[in-house]
């Protein structure tokens, strides 16, 4: 992405990339530095990922275990700090191991600096882990 891209076009970019799991693409997005953090993690999840390499780590068998189709109810809110925002919205799809359908409420607060993600607090609900039989790695428990 261009260094002009706001923060909010560079999270809808994200959003799209990770429908159409471009994973590569969007680890692409992050900064070197970048760091991801999960507020809410349940015990034995990752709480906080370091540079951009452990991020797209995390990320890359996402697509094998969470077939997402939708990102419905989008909102993105603004702050007094130009490059940071917080966004709502509901992920939708389905887990691919049962078939079962899969439904996620997130608020992240994202800071991006030149065309980058730099900061990524995602705060998801860890009881929908179990709830759609996911293990540490994302893939369906037996």
């Amino acid at each position: 992405m261009p260094s002009h891209t706001s923060p909010a076009d560079l999270y809808r970019h994200s959003l799209r990339l990770l429908l159409d799991k471009d994973i590569p693409a969007w680890t692409g997005l992050w900064a070197d530095d970048a760091v991801m953090e999960f507020p809410f993690a349940p015990p034995g999840w990752p709480r906080r990922l370091e540079g951009r390499e452990a991020v797209a780590a995390y990320m890359r068998d996402y697509p094998d275990h969470i077939d997402l189709h939708d990102f419905p109810d989008l909102r993105i809110h603004e702050t007094t700090d130009p490059a940071t925002l917080v966004a709502e919205m509901r992920g939708t799809g389905r887990v691919t191991a049962t078939g079962r359908p899969f439904e996620m409420t997130y608020i992240a607060v994202v800071t991006a600096h030149n065309g980058r993600f730099t900061s990524y607090r995602d705060y998801w609900n860890p009881l929908a882990v179990h709830e759609h039989g996911l293990d540490l790695t994302g893939s369906s428990t037996r």
